[in-house]
């Protein structure tokens, strides 16, 4: 039987750009950006990487379909690479690869990259595709945060709650992200936000505001993965991060074909999360977990998503936020290098920025946002719609 791979793969080295409008800087530039923190971080040489993953989701406004780029970028020598694909869940699935190379013997050493360069489409959101049969059929006019204010309303519906209260949850959450990011050089906006600004903002697609949504990037992020036994060759016994979870939930259709989906959840981040607690050995998440990093695509989703996580009881994720939990000085911190609602979304490389952050954290590198002894953190990637989606869920640890 299955056992998973909790503590067979250990992360020694990560790098993360910069995110923001990188005129200066193609994807191939800021995947080697990122790459060359990465290399340093983890003693190692490009010569000894032995496969690497490239997490990619619009190729035709980045580089191109193919993994010959990221071969050629960082002058790899003549490995493996695999590009990979799973909407705004991309730079995740990149590491998930990488992750069950490792964890099966397939090689030593792998590197899970993940890159995206948005702002040169000037879009204010994520680009439109390339026109064509199955999106024109399947979702004309279909928004972002058309689609994620349904689940806001569906929410409020559900639970009985005032939408004038879920706002004032809304707006902590995006406070609580800027105030966060005003403190990490690497966010794409580092300012800070007033509560009242936030509520006052134009609205956008009811009932969220602008400073509800999140925006594009350009942005890239990597990690090298190897195992125990080389990690600790390569001195890092003393503080030796390992994964202990990586679970991937698709949506099947339920949501949208058989009425068992009542609009107010992500189905999948439920069940992604289940498994990975299962396989962590975790049973108390809310109490388990140090720090926490969620797809805050709008602050309706990292509400959502508390409950989605097991981390607040159904219905009164409202009262945990307001009441300070997950405020980087609460008792489960949540998004503490300032989320997507900072850093923007560069879809291919978001989820791994997110583990950077549970990295940097554990090492207790994260300067001005450093937690007190983080032992433990989990990261949660939502690609797609509320109806239509895949969650990623990876559970990042001291050994």
């Amino acid at each position: 039987m299955a056992s998973g791979i909790k503590d067979k793969v250990a992360i020694v080295g990560m790098g993360c750009t910069q995110f923001g409008e990188r005129w200066d800087k193609g994807a191939d530039q800021l995947m080697l950006e990122a790459f060359e923190e990465c290399l340093d971080d983890s003693g190692l040489e490009t010569k000894h990487i032995e496969a690497a993953w490239l997490g990619l989701c619009y190729e035709e406004h980045s580089m191109g379909k193919s993994s010959i780029s990221l071969s050629q970028s960082l002058r790899l020598p003549n490995v493996p690479v695999t590009r990979v694909e799973n909407l705004c869940a991309t730079g995740s699935e990149s590491l998930r690869g990488a992750a069950y190379a490792v964890a099966s013997g397939a090689c030593d050493i792998a590197l899970a990259m993940g890159v995206e360069k948005l702002k040169d489409t000037g879009f204010g959101g994520l680009p439109t595709r390339t026109m064509g049969t199955f999106e024109d059929q399947w979702f004309p006019g279909v928004s972002a945060p058309g689609s994620f204010a349904q689940l806001a309303i569906a929410y409020s519906h559900k639970h009985d709650i005032a939408m004038d209260e879920l706002k004032e949850a809304m707006a902590h959450i995006s406070w609580k992200s800027h105030e966060n990011g005003s403190l990490n050089p690497k966010a794409h906006l580092q300012n800070r936000l007033s509560k009242e600004k936030i509520l006052k903002a134009p609205m956008i697609s009811y009932p969220l505001g602008l400073f509800d949504c999140c925006g594009v990037s350009d942005g890239a992020a990597c990690a090298i993965l190897t195992t125990p036994e080389v990690a600790r060759k390569l001195g890092k016994n003393s503080h030796m991060v390992s994964i202990k979870a990586l679970q991937l939930a698709v949506s099947n259709g339920s949501e949208m074909f058989h009425d068992e989906w009542d609009g107010s959840h992500a189905m999948t981040s439920g069940l992604a999360s289940k498994k990975a607690y299962a396989e962590a050995n975790i049973d108390d998440p809310r109490s388990q977990l140090d720090l926490v990093e969620v797809h805050d695509c709008f602050s309706i989703t990292e509400l959502v998503t508390m409950e989605d996580l097991g981390l607040s009881e159904e219905g009164k994720a409202s009262i945990d936020v307001l009441s300070g939990v997950y405020d980087r000085d609460g008792a489960l911190p949540c998004n503490v290098d300032g989320g997507l609602k900072c850093f923007g979304h560069p879809l291919g490389a978001s989820g791994l920025r997110m583990v950077y952050e549970i990295y940097q954290q554990l090492l207790g590198r994260a300067a001005d946002r450093q937690l007190s002894d983080p032992r433990v953190g989990l990261t949660h990637n939502l690609g797609g719609f509320p109806n239509r989606n895949v969650c990623s869920v990876s559970i990042i640890g001291l050994q």
